[in-house]
């Protein structure tokens, strides 16, 4: 099984002593998002996850514990900076602090774990095209040589993005190519490898990749892994990832982010962050006494042991 700790909520930038504390611990619980008095135990040791998956928009508050982790499991960690300032992104660090942090975090586990993901992708008045093509090649210039690889995608238009962002500008299909296009040749320019996650439209004359923004493939090389040749039936139309469990909760990550999916409102999630009790077993609150537990049953999805491919890499 492959534990995610960021697809719900930034766990990293708001919760990492409550995540730490979890791996220390040995175990986390995880309230189900449509019938809360469900709440399953997953187990987070190396004899039960095969990989752990971060994804955040600052990791300064667990670089120095991130050694205690990646000893113990291997590990990839998306790194979101977009084009945004605090008119979208409110809660997030500015894009030369959140460069500065990239390369710390470089330092500490390896540029192969590290993918800079820079998405989504929307358009506004502010944002033009123009705006983004100069944001993306002053962080490309940066970012090229210190990450694996860069992702984005483009905006989906959800019913509550339509609420919470009214002023986004619909983006045609050659609005997306012209964008597109121009993203691949500032990361050619720059020898930096792109792809584009969340669609089955293909980009590849652009000299952009298609696929999810985690794959098996990309575990196997920044951490020497070999799973089992597996489906990625993603987690929703256009999506290719790989399945995963992400330990977080919806409505608790206070960054404010307006195209947030994870989100129904900031006021929602700053006032459910009160809740959070970095000594519970779950994310927000405590158990209750209606609670149903259960007992997560972790597949592995390895072929061999890390170790095993290490011997046979040594050979």
């Amino acid at each position: 099984m492959i534990i995610h700790t960021g697809a719900r909520t930034d766990t990293v930038q708001y919760y990492t002593p409550w995540l730490l504390r979890r791996f220390a611990e040995g175990y986390v619980l995880v309230r189900n998002p449509r019938f809360s008095y469900l709440v399953t135990r997953y187990e987070l040791t190396p004899d039960k996850v095969d990989a752990i998956v971060f994804c955040s928009k600052n990791y300064r508050p667990i670089l120095e514990a991130l050694p205690s982790i990646t000893k113990r499991f291997p590990a990839q960690f998306q790194y979101t900076i977009t084009a945004y300032g605090k008119d979208i992104e409110p809660g997030v660090p500015s894009i030369d602090e959140s460069i500065q942090t990239l390369y710390e975090l470089e330092r500490v586990v390896g540029r192969q774990r590290v993918s800079w993901r820079y998405d989504p992708v929307l358009f506004t008045a502010e944002y033009t095209l123009q705006r983004h093509l100069d944001t993306f090649q002053y962080m490309a210039e940066k970012i090229a040589g210190h990450v694996d690889r860069c992702i984005f995608s483009f905006v989906e238009m959800y019913k509550k993005l339509r609420r919470n962002m009214p002023e986004i500008v619909p983006l045609t299909s050659p609005d997306k190519e012209r964008a597109a296009k121009a993203l691949g040749r500032i990361a050619a320019k720059y020898r930096l490898p792109i792809q584009i996650c969340g669609t089955d439209d293909d980009y590849s004359a652009c000299k952009i990749a298609s696929a999810g923004c985690l794959t098996l493939s990309m575990l196997e090389k920044a951490n020497g892994l070999l799973f089992q040749k597996m489906r990625h039936s993603g987690n929703r139309k256009g999506c290719h990832c790989i399945e995963t469990r992400d330990i977080g909760a919806y409505d608790s990550c206070p960054n404010g982010c307006r195209y947030c999916y994870a989100n129904q409102s900031l006021t929602k999630a700053k006032e459910n962050y009160k809740y959070h009790d970095p000594d519970s077993p779950l994310l927000l609150g405590r158990l209750r006494a209606t609670d149903q537990i259960r007992t997560a049953r972790q597949i592995s999805f390895l072929a061999c042991s890390p170790g095993a491919v290490q011997q046979t890499l040594d050979l």
